[in-house]
């Protein structure tokens, strides 16, 4: 983005699946934080917090004076109202900004209980017109989540159509459903897992064959690449190209998808964005940031027309990167202290990267363990040892390598 952009710059709003990568995101940069609690949340058990980890992040956000919104975005049935009264209750007495939610009578039920807290509308409720918009902002609603089904001439639409105190929200990076914002029957037909309860086993992921009903038993498949067959998998959102016409389109906060992702993962996406909000490095080199973590091929979704146009037909991960280190504390002298995440071995290079900063490259000359003996190689995960480092850095920060079997730039 430009370095003469505006003060108003949308909230930058980053995943937390987990304690360490809510930190992490909170130290690159981001604005504000979502995650998932014990309950009622779309997303697998092990990315929701139980209550006692829930408080302590949602400490450390307004430590940082940054926000804390937490989804409660399951579709719900009769029976589960007896515990999504008390548990917004609570989630209002713990802290919480906002509730992410999605159904209409959760809304409702919410609104009543706790009309205090504010309510956000996730995007599997899949508002995608200023009158739907209006319905729900007159039950409450003070933020939408946008459908990712939208293009930026149609979010403009609803910006001009609906109260300037209705907040919109945008996804900007990250996995897309091949369903209406993740409304997919596959996973509860093929394995009795309903992605609407926050269970889905990624069956869009799976590899599939074609058959023809005048030739049983013959299958044929759809080859894409070396990676294999994968005809119902979308590739992965990415906004930094355009940042700023969804903001002039009327966007207010920036939403990173991920609450599965790894805290590498966050990081590296949440300093991408934070750099290219406040105009601080090319966009080039912050799209080869987003281009080192694992991620199918980016596009632009529905945002600028017709998704198809934007390439989807090779969906394999791109993993040429891997996240070897982690600065376990401040180290400005040019020895490193770091724990290990994966193999490090003197002749390596390897890049650091800062909040703020992109990746900064150096290579490994010699490494210590505890006792300032030198090691031939690190290879036991977690291991704290030392390392030759020419930039100065802080406890948090990222260290990473390229494949050996990845081309070189």
């Amino acid at each position: 983005m430009r370095k003469d952009t505006p003060d108003n710059q949308p909230e930058l709003l980053a995943p937390a699946g987990s304690e360490e990568a809510a930190r992490t995101a909170l130290r690159y940069g981001a604005d504000a934080l979502y995650c998932g609690g014990p309950m009622l949340q779309l997303r697998a058990e092990s990315a929701g917090m139980d209550e006692a980890e829930l408080a302590r992040v949602i400490g450390l956000a307004h430590a940082r004076k940054k926000k804390l919104y937490v989804a409660v975005n399951s579709f719900v049935y009769d029976g589960d109202f007896a515990d999504l009264v008390p548990y917004a209750k609570k989630l209002q007495a713990m802290g919480a900004d906002a509730l992410i939610v999605s159904d209409i009578g959760a809304i409702a039920a919410i609104r009543r209980a706790v009309p205090e807290l504010e309510i956000h509308l996730s995007t599997q409720a899949n508002c995608m017109s200023s009158e739907a918009a209006r319905v729900y902002y007159d039950m409450g609603v003070r933020r939408i989540v946008l459908a990712r089904e939208l293009s930026i001439e149609q979010i403009s639409a609803i910006r001009k159509n609906t109260p300037a105190d209705l907040q919109l929200e945008a996804f900007v990076h990250g996995a897309m459903c091949m369903a209406y914002s993740g409304r997919c029957l596959i996973s509860s037909y093929l394995t009795g897992r309903s992605a609407n309860r926050g269970d889905c086993t990624q069956s869009c992921r799976w590899y599939y064959s074609l058959t023809e009903e005048k030739r049983p038993g013959e299958s044929f498949p759809v080859f894409e690449d070396e990676r294999g067959t994968t005809i119902l998998s979308s590739g992965e959102l990415c906004c930094l190209p355009f940042l700023d016409r969804l903001r002039d389109a009327g966007v207010s906060c920036y939403k990173i998808e991920g609450r599965m992702r790894t805290p590498y993962s966050v990081g590296i996406v949440v300093n991408a964005y934070r750099m290219a909000i406040d105009g601080t490095a090319p966009l080039e080199e912050l799209q080869r940031e987003l281009d080192t973590i694992s991620h199918r091929p980016y596009i632009s979704g529905f945002y600028l027309g017709d998704p198809a146009v934007s390439g989807t037909e090779t969906v394999g991960l791109i993993q040429d990167w891997r996240f070897v280190a982690q600065a376990a504390a401040d180290s400005p002298n040019g020895t490193a202290l770091i724990e290990t995440r994966n193999r490090i071995a003197p002749g390596d290079t390897l890049e650091v990267v800062s909040p703020g900063h992109t990746g900064r490259a150096f290579t490994v000359e010699v490494i210590r363990d505890e006792c300032g003996q030198t090691l031939d190689v690190a290879n036991v995960p977690m291991r704290t040892v030392s390392i030759n480092c020419p930039w100065p850095v802080v406890a948090g920060d990222l260290f990473r390598a390229r494949d050996a079997q990845s081309p070189r730039e």
